[in-house]
């Protein structure tokens, strides 16, 4: 099934204008992103329900595109995924969305990112999947650019709490998110496991309880979502403008 290639002044999100280079840019980037999660589930990410497998892949995958799209660049890359693959992706998981041109370059095939860092995560992943197609495919490659950016996984992934990475891998990456056995940090954990393959020791202390780096790889991971974030600031300033009247 093909997806609407839709023109922006005709388009559902004809609201998605790129944001503004000023004071406001987080608001805008993180408006954007809610409103392009809307746009390809017909719902908000807070008000998503994920019980089956397959509307929690579509959920994960709105999550990662919408916070992307909340960033400077190409959504494709920004992603890690070709514009071939993000146009195979959105036609697959979300063939009712009307697609704005103005996110989505059509005009061009640019090529995924090419980078070894993000080739030896993304390498990692795919040799342990656990699911067949392209979703997990796709996943791989996803996980993998998101997890150069500097934030917790979860929060660069777009998703609402880190349990909902934890069921990702597990869903996708049993054999190897089963290896992760004492909770590590998902980020330091995949290149605990590259080290570890390719015969290198990444610790200091063969004991993770007296290594000077055990809050790096075992703190706490809580925290709000960069798109509940906004929810929140929303809330608080109609508060402030319905205590004014």
């Amino acid at each position: 099934m093909a997806i609407a290639i839709v023109d922006i002044s005709q388009s559902v999100a004809a609201g998605l204008q790129p944001p503004p280079n000023d004071g406001g840019f987080d608001d805008d980037k993180r408006q954007r992103g809610r409103q392009i999660y809307r746009l390809l589930t017909g719902t908000n990410p807070g008000d998503a329900l994920i019980e089956s497998d397959a509307s929690f892949d579509r959920h994960v995958m709105a999550s990662i595109l919408a916070v992307s799209a909340m960033e400077h660049g190409a959504l494709a890359e920004r992603a890690g995924l070709s514009t071939v693959e993000l146009i195979a992706l959105l036609a697959q998981l979300f063939p009712a969305a009307a697609i704005d041109s103005s996110w989505l370059p059509i005009n061009g095939a640019a090529p995924a990112p090419d980078d070894d860092e993000i080739a030896m995560v993304r390498d990692l992943l795919a040799a342990q999947r656990s699911t067949d197609g392209d979703v997990s495919r796709w996943l791989a490659a996803m996980v993998a650019r998101r997890a150069m950016e500097p934030n917790h996984l979860w929060e660069d992934l777009g998703l609402r709490e880190r349990s909902e990475l934890s069921r990702l891998l597990l869903r996708h990456f049993a054999p190897l998110a089963s290896r992760n056995t004492r909770n590590m940090r998902w980020k330091r954990f995949f290149y605990r496991m590259l080290c570890e393959d390719d015969g290198f020791v990444m610790c200091t202390t063969p004991v993770c309880t007296q290594c000077n780096d055990f809050q790096l790889c075992f703190g706490e991971e809580s925290g709000e979502s960069r798109m509940a974030e906004r929810r929140r600031e929303v809330a608080l300033q109609e508060a402030a403008a319905g205590a004014a009247m």
